[in-house]
């Protein structure tokens, strides 16, 4: 390690050769929000330096294209891309991650530290680094059926890793404000680390009440007003801009040259269709220059504000000592990205990965365990009296309750579907039935095993007929998503790992999902990302009205 590091700093005083000089490049220097004329002089994994270095033993000369740090997506649940991690490498990397921080909750919920280790064990073989924050919420409330749980004593386990950098959001914020035991017992052995927040919609003392127990983030604001409270408050702000919660365009105005330094990008969920072809915290750089935002701004947002946040020394910049994770940018508005390097080699170029995958173990199968149920099961009988429904709001999480008289169900002419959660872990029997507007389906029904957070089987559909056989299919299937009418199956996508992953090629998850995606509207649709918006209309940690395997829930 000393003779290592004599070396990088002789090749610092350009005493010694570069193993790489990337010559004639515009760098973005994130510390001062400038862009230097120079050379970078990498040695082995590190930036040695930046100026008028001559001597290495190899030269790429990028005649004046620009050099940025490797971007950072700062809160991400890969799982809902639905690819094993392999694969989401292959769909993230040529778009210029090369680091990303997440909880790995989605998988934790059904397999526990198990689905932890299965992720984590491979993602070790990949180039990117992946640090996790012990997931907080496994599982998330008391209000649904999860198919694990980790308790304070494997928390305090996983915060002995090397990778794990602090506690996952904290998406019990009534338990926080509620003084719950087990929450804050949590919160308590991450003492000293980072404690990601998760608290929408909350205000006032009880947003006082929840930072003052060390969570000092947050990347559930929708509106300007919330994100402005949060960082007065002294709350990093994630400005999120994920598949199915479009945020950004509202909190671009919080970013100023005051705030900005509190501020980071990132995307929560994304679904595989839009990593392939819009990209990942690259595409949310992309959008927030096309809103006006400076372009060396927005990258600082998603690249040193982030390490800084996470106390990720070495990561986010191009200097000296720092890794030599970096974007190779044709152009700096459109931010395209030419070459993708990571620790000092080109692992992606021209929006093409150039790393091989090690096989992958399959398991972490037969997850999906449901108790025989009949049809009859999922039958809603209409008072004529009022009744409450979910009702969507476009591109975004958050739901409204809204009460309406109902005669029948569905009542396609009001848009009014019938919605069901069937829990897939313990074969409980359970199975929530309730109303839902926003869908607009016309004819058949949708299902997922992918369900927030703790990945039920959900359905939407306009008869019971067609919601029983998806829900089927996807027992069948051991996991997955399924379009159906007239009680046959029109797609599905299967995921067979832990119910939520395929064990298919990006291409192939993407081609399916995009066949979904075109019979979801054939069959009447016009939200973008149906299948992603049904998959939180089960997370009861989000207002204003869910449902659960366990039945309606209001927050």
């Amino acid at each position: 390690m000393t003779k290592k590091l004599a070396e990088l700093i002789s090749v610092a005083k350009g005493e010694t050769p570069a193993d790489l000089i990337l010559a004639n490049a515009k760098v973005i220097n994130v510390f001062n929000g400038e862009i230097e004329t120079g050379n970078v002089a990498i040695y082995r994994d590190r930036i040695a330096g930046v100026g008028d270095y001559r001597q290495a033993k190899k030269t790429l000369d990028l005649s004046g294209k620009y050099i940025a740090p490797g971007l950072i997506n700062g809160h991400i649940h890969p799982e809902s891309s639905m690819l094993g991690i392999g694969q989401y490498a292959r769909a993230v990397v040529p778009h210029g991650t090369t680091a990303l921080v997440t909880d790995l909750h989605e998988i934790a919920n059904v397999c526990g530290l198990e689905g932890i280790k299965y992720v984590l064990d491979y993602a070790h073989h990949l180039p990117f680094d992946l640090f996790l924050m012990a997931p907080s919420c496994v599982p998330a409330t008391h209000l649904e059926t999860s198919g694990a749980s980790l308790d304070a004593k494997e928390i305090r386990q996983l915060l002995k890793r090397e990778e794990v950098i602090g506690l996952g959001e904290v998406m019990n914020f009534p338990g926080v404000l509620g003084n719950d035991k087990a929450v804050l017992e949590k919160i308590s052995l991450a003492e000293g680390k980072i404690i990601d927040g998760h608290a929408p919609g909350v205000s006032g003392k009880d947003l006082t009440g929840y930072i003052a127990a060390g969570i000092y983030s947050d990347h559930e604001s929708v509106s300007l007003d919330e994100a402005r409270e949060k960082l007065r408050q002294g709350m990093w702000v994630m400005l999120r801009e994920g598949s199915a919660e479009k945020n950004l365009e509202a909190l671009l105005p919080l970013v100023t040259d005051k705030t900005y330094g509190r501020c980071l990008f990132v995307v929560d969920d994304r679904s595989c269709l839009d990593l392939l072809k819009d990209g990942d915290i690259d595409a949310v750089v992309r959008k927030a220059i096309s809103l006006g935002l400076e372009p060396v701004r927005a990258i600082q947002l998603a690249t040193i504000n982030t390490a800084q946040y996470f106390r990720r020394d070495g990561l986010g910049a191009v200097a000296p000592g720092y890794m030599a994770n970096l974007i190779v940018l044709n152009d700096l508005r459109r931010l395209q990205i030419e070459t993708v390097f990571y620790r000092g080699e080109i692992v992606a170029q021209g929006g093409k990965p150039l790393f091989p995958l090690p096989k992958a173990t399959t398991g972490l199968t037969n997850t999906v365990n449901i108790k025989p149920f009949n049809i009859e099961r999922l039958r809603l009988s209409p008072s004529g009296e009022a009744m409450p429904v979910i009702e969507v709001v476009p591109g975004q999480i958050i739901t409204r309750k809204r009460m309406e008289k109902i005669k029948a169900t569905p009542d396609t002419s009001r848009d009014i579907l019938k919605l069901v959660v069937v829990e897939r872990h313990k074969a409980t029997g359970n199975i929530g039935v309730g109303l839902v507007s926003g869908f607009g389906l016309k004819k058949g029904a949708l299902a997922s095993s992918i369900a927030h957070d703790s990945h039920n089987i959900i359905a939407v559909g306009t008869s019971d007929e067609d919601i029983f056989t998806a829900v089927k299919e996807i027992e069948r299937l051991q996991g997955g998503l399924v379009a159906t009418a007239g009680g046959k199956v029109l797609a599905s996508l299967a995921l067979p790992i832990a119910g939520i992953l395929s064990d298919e090629p990006l291409e192939v998850v993407v081609s399916k999902l995009e066949g979904l995606e075109k019979i979801a509207t054939e069959l009447g649709t016009k939200l973008i990302s149906p299948f992603a918006t049904l998959s939180f209309l089960a997370l009861p940690v989000i207002p204003e009205i869910r449902l659960t395997d366990r039945g309606m829930v209001e927050l």
